[in-house]
């Protein structure tokens, strides 16, 4: 692999990585609910991480060159959620998906269901927890994975 393919592959595992930090930083540091559509922005980033991780142990550059292309690609993919996600935020669209919690009912009474229902936080998928610049979340996921995903085919494409 030449010097810039390996940058694409750095790339690849250190972005979805840095990104699911961060998420996972707002969420168990700063106490932001993630709704479910933030949920669906990490799960891309959690296969590209798989990927770039794979593409530093398969053998044969054709191999490497194609994790590192799918894991930019599965990058890619949670940056389009999130301009959804964002657009939902900024009313530009209508979401498609219902408000979501985090109350389990296994095994419990419909009284303490209801008082665990009452008790969780509300968490909307139209709503901004968290802008900075009037920018949310989904829309630094966004942009960071999509300039990233960019970044990355531009590397693989130049060593070409």
């Amino acid at each position: 692999m030449t010097a810039t393919q390996s940058r694409a592959r750095l790339i690849a595992l250190l972005l979805p990585l840095l990104l699911l930090a961060g998420a996972w930083g707002s969420q168990l540091i700063g106490g932001l609910v993630p709704c479910e559509m933030c949920h669906w922005q990490r799960w891309p980033h959690y296969a590209a991480v798989v990927a770039a991780a794979l593409a530093f142990v398969v053998p044969g550059r054709s191999s490497k060159l194609t994790m590192i292309a799918g894991a930019a690609a599965l990058i890619a993919v949670s940056g389009l959620i999130g301009i959804f996600h964002a657009g939902v935020e900024y009313h530009w669209w209508q979401g498609i998906t219902a408000c979501s919690t985090t109350v389990s009912g296994a095994g419990i009474s419909t009284d303490e269901m209801l008082r665990r229902i009452l008790a969780a936080p509300i968490v909307r998928c139209d709503a901004a927890q968290w802008t900075l610049l009037g920018v949310s979340l989904a829309g630094y996921n966004a942009i960071l994975s999509l300039g990233g995903a960019g970044l990355i085919a531009w590397l693989i494409g130049r060593a070409r």
